[in-house]
């Protein structure tokens, strides 16, 4: 009895985990690979410009790295529309289409 009563061993006889706390444990791990947005200068910012509108113009293939808390991820397809008021574009590819915001994107190369 007296063993149970010292050095914690009462509470370590009794160790539980709730589906709950095991949940928030796995999400703050996650929250720890969360990355920054990096900030991207004006030269940068002209040249993923002439980038777009050579795709738009031109019709050539662009490839853009778009920024994502936890990777970075790489889309590749035709500019079809350039929305400056709304700041985004359409990037058309396999028969698909999707807007992405000009926030979003790091890099663009052809």
């Amino acid at each position: 009895m007296s063993k149970k009563l010292t050095d914690n061993g009462l509470f370590d006889s009794s160790r539980m985990m709730l589906p709950q706390h095991k949940e928030e444990i796995l999400k703050h791990q996650h929250e720890l690979n969360r990355n920054n947005k990096p900030v991207i200068d004006e030269q940068e910012w002209q040249l993923i410009g002439e980038v777009l509108s050579a795709s738009f113009n031109q019709h050539v293939r662009v490839t853009l790295e778009l920024f994502d808390p936890f990777e970075t991820k790489t889309v590749s397809g035709f500019v079809t529309v350039i929305n400056t008021y709304r700041k985004e574009i359409k990037l058309c590819y396999d028969d698909e289409w999707e807007w992405i915001n000009f926030g979003d994107i790091i890099a663009a190369s052809t």
